[in-house]
């Protein structure tokens, strides 16, 4: 068992996530070394001011920009978009230990007769065409009365064009080629993934060994987790709470995860094992330099915001889905985050066609006094965010 104050775990919370002290990755590298400790990297196509894994990466990777991303997912395929926490990212050498998953959704195909039919007539189009879209397929005139919804794909409809494309991705056939902005360009998945990762049986025997690789990765994702129901653990299949409380009985008892107390919190927290040598770091009580930077609605970091509040004290919804009237800050505000506290909040849009970052408003917690040096690292903040984007100017509106 250890003990940290709530201080110590934060700062190794933010250690662990390279947000605290010297950036400790540098550029596709950097980028690749973050995702493998992670996990993944999830995926959410809304672009106001940066997507998601690009807000993720843009906090970490010294020199990061949104091309990076860009060629390891499809030129240099070491990452590949894939379901794992609801749609992500993940190092492309995972494909294996998802195969469960798209055995069962071959196993739902059966459920529509048409469909073997439908995805020849798709294979040989895309073998004779290349990466097609669901509008380029409209020009096969597929038809099938159905209204289809994947095994492990969260969209749903009756565009057969689209069901068909995403139900051979869901099975492994296909993978996405390309992005164009929201629209995804499949191709077929043996021409992008080396036939010993493409064809590998899965690695894990049963659905505890499943659930135990799972939630272990899950817990390296954000850190530190408790044993109870969170956002956390969204998209595996099958663990309820008899399964999570038996996977985290084992992985103790395999000394794969490791107990942590942290002063004035009734729930134990937990954290892999091999991440023990962060905590040393910590209890040691180093200097840290501190870092501003702004943190993705969806990143990893934020999985459970009732944890986040416990340890943080900071009260985080994303509200892009509240009705406007019902807003208490923005449609798209970002944490702030400053050395082991979030500060405040931001809403901020970029202007594409102007080249302008407008930062409409800024909301500091109760606590925080904006002082002169504050604002000016603020203001900082903001400056890097502005190359991040690619913009030339930018406005403060309030």
């Amino acid at each position: 068992m250890i003990g940290l104050t709530k201080q110590q775990a934060r700062q190794f919370l933010l250690l662990k996530h390279g947000l605290v002290g010297e950036h400790q990755y540098d550029g596709k590298s950097g980028i690749m070394e973050f995702t493998r400790q992670v996990g993944c990297l999830q995926y959410d196509p809304i672009d106001i001011c940066g997507k998601n894994a690009e807000l993720v990466l843009q906090s970490r990777i010294r020199g990061f920009s949104k091309n990076m991303l860009e060629e390891l997912l499809y030129q240099d395929r070491l990452l590949i978009d894939y379901p794992d926490k609801n749609l992500a990212i993940i190092p492309v050498e995972d494909w294996p230990y998802f195969e469960r998953y798209r055995q069962a959704a071959r196993l739902h195909a059966g459920s529509y007769p048409q469909m073997e039919t439908l995805t020849s007539q798709v294979r040989a189009y895309i073998q004779q065409v290349g990466p097609v879209s669901s509008n380029e397929l409209n020009a096969l005139h597929l038809e099938g009365d159905f209204t289809w919804r994947s095994a492990i794909h969260w969209s749903s409809g009756n565009n057969v064009s689209r069901s068909v494309l995403e139900q051979m991705y869901s099975t492994g056939e296909l993978v996405i080629h390309h992005k164009k902005g929201t629209r995804k360009y499949y191709d077929l998945a043996e021409k992008h993934i080396r036939a010993d990762l493409l064809h590998a049986p899965d690695p894990l025997l049963n659905e505890l060994h499943h659930h135990k690789w799972r939630v272990l990765r899950r817990i390296g994702a954000v850190g530190l987790l408790w044993n109870r129901a969170s956002d956390a653990w969204l998209n595996i299949w099958g663990l309820k709470t008899e399964q999570r409380n038996r996977v985290f009985h084992e992985l103790l008892l395999e000394e794969r995860i490791v107990a942590v107390e942290v002063e004035q919190m009734k729930e134990r927290l937990y954290c892999r094992a091999e991440d023990l040598p962060i905590i040393e770091r910590i209890l040691q009580n180093p200097e840290l330099q501190e870092r501003c930077e702004f943190i993705a609605p969806l990143d990893n970091l934020m999985w459970d915001r009732k944890l986040i509040y416990a340890l943080f004290e900071f009260d985080y919804k994303w509200e892009i889905y509240t009705p406007a009237l019902k807003r208490k800050f923005g449609y798209y505000v970002l944490p702030l985050l400053y050395g082991d506290r979030f500060i405040g909040r931001a809403e901020i849009i970029v202007e594409r066609k102007f080249k302008r970052l407008v930062v409409k408003r800024v909301w500091y917690e109760k606590d925080m006094q904006p002082t002169e040096e504050l604002v000016a690292v603020v203001k900082e903040c903001f400056e890097r965010f502005s190359i991040f984007n690619d913009c030339e100017a930018i406005s403060i509106e309030g």
